[in-house]
C-alpha cells in the first residue's frame, strides 16, 4: 500500500538542522530594518561572533558535533544577512529622496509598478458615500526630480493616488507621477510616500505575461458577476486569483471577523490546491512521480503568471512550491530543509519581507503543516478518525493556533470563532479555487464556459460567504487582546502551556471537559443570548456603529418596519437576523446620507419586502441611487412620503410630521441642509409614542414649532446621534420619559454632547446609548402607578460594538454617562425603567436585575 505524502515514516523525526540557519538570517534582518545601520553592524558582530565560537570550541574539542556545525551555519548565514541589510539601510539613509521627504517637497517621479493598485476603502457619513476613492501603489523608482535635483536612483516608494487612471494599471508599467513628498512611515526599506495629484502620465505598456494575466483575471471576474450574486462573485476572483477589486466591504468585514482573511490572498494554499489537483489526476493515470513533480511545478509556473508575479505571489510560489514538490516525491523529511533553504533565499533576495506580515503568516502556517499536521492526524486515525477527516480536521487547526499570536500582536484581537470557521469552509475551498482558475483560462475562448464554471462555482462560495457571515455575527466571537510584540508573545505562552499541559492524559481530559463546559455555557448565552429580543419588545435601536437603524414592531410576528439601516450591511443584517425578523412591511429612510442608508442592502438581503420609502429631499442622489438599486433588487417598489401622511398596521401607527418646508433644491455638501430634510415620524406603539427625529436640526425643529405640531412622546430618538443642536424648546415640547441615542463608540464626532445627556438626564429622562449598551429594546411593563399607561421598559442586550481602532494601535476610550457599561445587567435582562409619577413629572426607577 502506498504511503500518504503527508505522513512521515513512522519513527521519522523532522529534519531541522537548516531551522537556526533561518530563524538567524530572519533576526539579523530583522535587526537592520528596525535598528538601521547601527543594528545590521551589531547583528553582523554578534553573527561573527557565534562563528568564532563555535570554531573555537571545534578545534580546542577536536570532536566537531552538529549542533556546533549548525551554530557556525547559523553565524554564517546571519552574518552574510546582516551585511546585506547594513548596506541597504546605509543606501536608504544616503537616499537624497528621503531627505527631500522630510521636508514636504514637491516631486516628479518616474517609476515602475510592482504590484497591484489597491484600494483604500473608508466608510461613509453624511453626504460622503465611502468606499475607494484612493489608491495605495507600491512601485519601485527609476528616476525623481525635487526642487533642484535629478536623480536616476533606486528603491522602493509608495504612491498614495486617486482611484481615477490609476486603477486599472499593471505590476510591470513604467509611469510619471506628480505630487507632495511625505516620509515613510513603516520601518522598512521604503524611501519615501509620494501624494500624487492627478492622473499617471507617459503611460508605458505592461510587460505581455502581465497584460495577458489582466485578461484572464478580467474574464474571470466578469463571468463571475454574470453568474452569481453580488458577494459571490465579488469573492470568488480572490479566492481563486487574489483578485478583491469586486469584493464587497461587507464580505471583506466578515472574512477579517471570522479569520478566513488568508483565503482572499494568494497563498501557498491556493498554489497547493491547483499543483494538488494536477498530481491527484496524474496518480490516476498511475505518472511516474518524477513527471508528476515535474508537472505540477509548471501548474505552479503557470498559476503565478495567472495571479501576476508580484512579490507576495512569488513569495507565496516558492513557500507553496518546495515542499508540496518535496511531500509529492515521497521524502516528508525534506519538507522542512525546503522550507528553511526557502525562507533563507527569499529573505536574502529581499529583506523587507523580515517585516511582511504575510510572510510571517505563511512561515507559521507552512511550518505547522510539515511539523505537527503529520503527527496530529496520524494520532487521530489511530482513534478510528477516517484518513480524510483527520488532515482536514488537523490542517486548519495546526494552521490557525501556530497564526493566532501574530493575528493577536498585529490586531489586537483573538478570534474563538477562527478554528470552527476553517474547519467549516474546507470542503467548499478546494473546488471553488479550482473551478475559479479554469474559468479563468477558459475565458478567452469560451465566456460562456467561464460562466458555467463560475455557476458550478456558486455553491461553494456562497457557503462560504454564509459561515463568514454567521462566524462574524457569533456576539463576542472576536475578544481584545494585547497588541504588539507584547500581545504576540503572551498568546504564544498561553498556547504553549496548554499544549504542554494537554500532553498529560489526566490533565488532558480536565482541559477537555472544561472546554466542553464552555462550549455548553457559551453557545447558548452568546450565540442565542437568552432573553433577546425581549417579549413584547414595540421598538429596537440596532447598535450598528456611528448611524441610524431602528425597528418597530407591526404586531404581525416576524414583520417590521425599519426606519434607517446605518451606515454597513453587516450590523444592520446581524441586528435584524438577532430579532427574527422575515419580512419588512416598510423601510423608512429618514434622509439620504450615508450613515443612514448605508447597510441597506444588509437589510434586504433574503428578506421580503412591501416597500421602500424615502422623504421629500432627494439629495445626495448618490444615495438616492443606492437605494433606489437595493430597492430595485428586492423586487420592492420605491415611494414617497410627505408630512401628513399616515400609515398602519395592526399593533403600529405611524404619522409622518415633517419635513414641513422641505426645499426643492438643497446643496447635497450642506450637511445641515440635508439633516434639516429628515422624515420626522410618530409612531403608537404597545409600549407608548415614539418620535424618531432623524437628524433634524435646529431650523426644522424651529419649523415644528411653529407650526404647533404635536411633539409629544414618551419615547424620543434623539436628534442627529445626541449631539448639541437640539433646542431646549424642543426638547421641551417632546417631554420624553426616555431617550434612545445611536451613536458609535469612540465616534470623532464627539456624539453624543455630554451637556445635552447631562442636561436630559437632570429633567429626569432615562438615556440609552447603543455605545454603551448595544441593542436597546423598548417594550411595555405592568401598569405600577394604576393610571391606565404602560410602564415603559428599556432592556440593553449588551454587547456593544468597540470602538474602531486607530493609528498607533491604540482604542479610544468609551465615553461615559448616566449608564455605564458596569450598571447593565446580564444580556437581555430589563436593566433599568420609566413611569411617570402622579404628578405627571418623570421620574426614574432601576430595577434589580435579576
Amino acid at each position: 500500500m502506498d504511503r500518504d505524502p503527508v505522513e512521515p515514516p513512522p519513527g521519522a523525526r523532522p529534519d531541522l538542522r537548516l531551522v537556526p540557519a533561518a530563524l538567524a538570517t530572519w533576526a539579523a534582518q530583522l535587526a537592520g530594518l528596525l535598528g538601521g545601520p547601527a543594528g545590521g553592524i551589531a547583528a553582523a558582530l554578534l553573527s561573527a561572533a557565534a562563528v568564532l565560537t563555535g570554531l573555537i570550541r571545534s578545534r580546542l574539542t577536536g570532536r566537531p558535533t552538529p549542533s556546533r556545525y549548525a551554530l557556525v551555519a547559523a553565524g554564517g548565514c546571519a552574518f552574510a544577512a546582516a551585511v546585506l541589510i547594513t548596506v541597504h539601510a546605509t543606501g536608504l539613509h544616503a537616499n537624497p529622496l528621503r531627505v527631500a521627504a522630510e521636508r514636504g517637497a514637491a516631486a516628479e517621479v518616474r517609476v515602475v509598478l510592482t504590484d497591484d493598485p489597491r484600494p483604500l476603502r473608508h466608510p461613509g457619513f453624511g453626504s460622503d458615500p465611502g468606499g475607494a476613492s484612493r489608491m495605495l501603489v507600491p512601485a519601485r523608482l527609476v528616476s525623481a526630480t525635487a526642487g533642484e535635483g535629478r536623480w536616476s536612483l533606486g528603491g522602493d516608494i509608495l504612491l498614495l493616488t486617486p482611484a481615477e487612471g490609476w486603477d486599472r494599471l499593471l505590476p510591470g508599467q513604467e509611469v510619471s507621477a506628480q505630487g507632495l513628498l511625505a516620509p515613510a512611515q513603516r520601518p522598512d526599506l521604503t524611501v519615501a510616500v509620494l501624494r500624487v495629484r492627478g492622473s499617471p502620465e507617459a503611460v508605458a505598456p505592461a510587460p505581455w505575461w502581465q497584460t495577458g494575466a489582466g485578461t484572464l483575471r478580467d474574464g474571470l471576474r466578469d463571468a463571475a458577476a454574470r453568474a452569481l450574486p453580488t458577494a459571490p462573485a465579488g469573492l470568488l476572483p480572490g479566492l481563486a486569483v487574489g483578485d478583491v477589486r469586486n469584493q464587497t466591504p461587507e464580505v471583506e468585514q466578515d472574512f477579517r471577523a471570522a479569520g478566513l482573511t488568508h483565503l482572499t490572498a494568494v497563498s501557498g494554499s491556493n498554489l497547493a490546491i491547483v499543483a494538488g489537483a494536477v498530481l491527484l489526476l496524474l496518480r490516476l493515470f498511475r505518472a511516474d512521480p518524477r513527471l508528476a513533480a515535474v508537472l505540477a511545478a509548471l501548474a505552479i509556473v503557470g498559476f503565478v503568471v495567472l495571479a501576476r508575479p508580484s512579490p507576495s505571489v512569488l513569495r507565496a510560489a516558492v513557500m507553496g512550491g518546495v515542499v508540496l514538490l518535496a511531500l509529492a516525491l515521497g521524502r516528508a523529511r525534506s519538507a522542512v530543509p525546503a522550507l528553511s533553504a526557502a525562507v533563507l533565499i527569499l529573505l536574502l533576495v529581499d529583506p523587507t519581507l523580515a517585516l511582511d506580515a504575510g510572510f510571517g503568516l505563511s512561515v507559521l502556517a507552512t511550518g505547522a503543516l510539515v511539523l505537527f499536521a503529520p503527527g496530529w492526524a496520524a494520532r487521530l486515525r489511530g482513534r478510528g478518525v477516517p484518513p480524510g477527516a483527520a488532515e482536514a480536521l488537523v490542517v486548519p487547526a495546526a494552521a490557525a493556533l501556530a497564526t493566532a499570536p501574530l493575528i493577536a500582536g498585529l490586531s489586537g484581537q483573538v478570534s474563538l470563532v477562527s478554528v470552527a470557521a476553517n474547519l467549516l469552509v474546507v470542503p467548499a475551498v478546494a473546488p471553488a479555487t479550482v473551478l475559479g482558475v479554469l474559468g479563468a483560462v477558459v475565458s478567452p475562448l469560451s465566456p460562456d464556459a467561464a460562466q458555467a464554471c463560475a455557476w458550478l462555482a456558486g455553491p461553494a462560495v456562497r457557503w462560504l460567504v454564509f459561515v463568514a457571515d454567521r462566524a462574524a455575527a457569533v456576539p463576542g466571537g472576536v475578544l481584545p487582546w494585547p497588541d504588539g510584540l507584547g500581545g504576540a508573545l503572551l498568546l504564544t505562552g498561553v498556547l504553549l502551556l496548554l499544549l504542554a499541559l494537554g500532553r498529560r492524559p489526566r490533565i488532558r481530559a480536565l482541559l477537555l471537559a472544561i472546554l466542553l463546559g464552555l462550549l455548553l455555557v457559551l453557545i447558548p448565552t452568546r450565540v442565542v443570548p437568552p432573553g433577546w429580543p425581549p417579549a413584547g419588545w414595540s421598538v429596537v435601536a440596532c447598535d450598528v456603529g456611528q448611524g441610524d437603524a431602528l425597528v418597530l414592531a407591526t404586531g404581525t410576528p416576524g414583520w417590521v418596519v425599519v426606519v434607517d439601516t446605518g451606515p454597513q450591511d453587516g450590523a444592520t443584517d446581524a441586528c435584524l437576523d438577532r430579532l427574527g425578523v422575515q419580512g419588512i412591511a416598510l423601510l423608512v429612510v429618514s434622509h439620504l446620507h450615508a450613515d443612514h442608508i448605508g447597510g441597506v442592502d444588509g437589510a434586504l438581503r433574503d428578506r421580503p419586502t412591501s416597500a421602500v420609502a424615502v422623504g421629500p429631499v432627494r439629495e445626495p442622489r448618490g444615495g438616492l441611487q443606492k437605494v433606489a438599486s437595493a430597492a430595485s433588487s428586492a423586487g420592492a417598489p420605491l415611494v414617497g412620503l410627505s408630512a401628513g401622511r399616515s400609515l398602519s398596521w395592526p399593533a403600529l401607527r405611524i404619522d409622518v410630521l415633517g419635513p414641513l418646508h422641505p426645499s426643492e433644491y438643497v446643496d447635497p455638501d450642506d450637511g445641515t441642509a440635508v439633516n434639516d430634510g429628515s422624515l420626522v415620524l410618530r409612531a403608537q406603539t404597545p409600549a407608548g409614542s415614539v418620535l424618531l427625529t432623524g437628524d433634524v436640526e435646529l431650523s426644522s425643529q424651529g419649523d415644528l414649532l411653529a407650526a404647533g405640531v404635536p411633539l409629544q412622546a414618551d419615547v424620543l430618538k434623539m436628534p442627529h446621534h445626541g449631539s448639541r443642536y437640539s433646542s431646549v424648546p424642543f426638547l421641551n415640547a417632546v417631554r420624553p420619559r426616555a431617550a434612545l441615542v445611536s451613536v458609535g463608540a469612540g465616534n470623532t464626532y464627539r456624539h453624543p454632547n455630554p451637556e445635552m445627556i447631562e442636561a436630559l438626564t437632570r429633567a429626569g429622562v432615562v438615556v440609552a446609548r447603543t455605545d454603551l449598551s448595544g441593542d436597546v429594546a423598548v417594550t411595555a411593563a405592568e401598569d405600577a402607578d394604576g393610571d391606565g399607561r404602560p410602564e415603559l421598559a428599556l432592556v440593553a442586550r449588551g454587547d456593544p460594538q468597540p470602538a474602531p481602532r486607530r493609528s498607533g494601535g491604540r482604542r479610544p476610550g468609551r465615553p461615559t454617562g448616566p449608564l455605564s457599561p458596569g450598571g447593565t445587567g446580564p444580556r437581555g435582562r430589563p436593566c433599568w425603567s420609566t413611569a411617570r409619577s402622579r404628578s405627571g413629572r418623570p421620574r426614574r426607577r432601576r430595577r434589580r436585575a435579576s
